[in-house]
């Protein structure tokens, strides 16, 4: 199945039946990659007085409940209203799905006690290429990152003139396989997130970031279409699930 999609007055092929999924999936159990300090999700048959929502307990169907926070148990978009006094929604704010992207692949940098991305860093990556979204692998880059606990771990972040940059070149919708793009503990400041956002000036209000998605190393860095979807949460983030889909020469 092919489809054509235009970026700029350009014309790129795409094969729909080739998707390469860069979300992680959501377990409820201890399995489940965690940030924040809360507990790992759950999900378990509904209990209603004799009730049990599960055909092995004796019911008609499968009846789960589901718990979960969608900022720390997995592949999430979220808008400016993560940072917002007032209420703004991710299922309003994203009403396209399909994006030029760019696929990079980063070893954040020491600095002091932490790890970070620079705007060097991006600007090396990047070159002089145009696109609506950026995507970002973070070296090392192993299938533990699905389960790994980030809570405690001052995982790397970008820094502020790095998510400016961002800005300047136009990136709309920024991915990174990380729990957040700004320091774990850093008293509130969100500098990346508010440098994206533009939280001091004209709010791009339009624009997202999606966290802790997972890039497999046979993903190549390069020029994709990206489909972001959103589950339809009206709330500041809500999970996603972003997919790739290569260019045909």
């Amino acid at each position: 199945m092919k489809a054509t999609v235009t970026f700029i007055k350009k014309e790129y092929q795409i094969d729909l039946s080739k998707p390469l999924d860069i979300s992680m999936p959501l377990r409820g159990n201890a399995t489940n990659v965690n940030a924040w300090y809360v507990e790992h999700p759950h999900i378990a048959p509904h209990q209603e007085g004799d009730f049990v929502g599960s055909v092995s307990k004796g019911a008609s169907t499968n009846f789960n409940d589901i718990w979960f926070n969608p900022h720390a148990h997995g592949t999430h978009t979220e808008c400016v209203g993560h940072i917002t006094h007032d209420f703004a929604s991710v299922n309003q704010s994203l009403n396209r799905f399909f994006f030029l992207a760019e696929l990079i692949t980063i070893v954040p940098g020491k600095m002091g006690a932490d790890f970070v991305i620079t705007k060097k860093q991006l600007q090396n990556a990047i070159g002089e290429r145009q696109m609506e979204a950026l995507v970002i692998r973070t070296l090392p880059n192993t299938a533990s990152k699905i389960s790994r606990q980030y809570a405690h771990t001052n995982p790397p972040y970008l820094l502020e003139e790095a998510a400016a940059f961002l800005v300047e070149i136009g990136v709309e919708h920024l991915l990174i396989d990380l729990p957040s793009v700004d320091k774990e503990k850093d008293d509130g400041a969100l500098l990346a997130h508010k440098a994206f956002w533009n939280f001091n000036g004209a709010i791009r209000s339009k624009a997202t970031i999606s966290e802790f998605i997972y890039v497999a190393n046979t993903i190549l860095d390069g020029t994709y279409f990206l489909n972001l979807q959103v589950a339809p949460f009206e709330n500041d983030a809500s999970p996603s699930r972003p997919v790739l889909y290569k260019i045909k020469d």
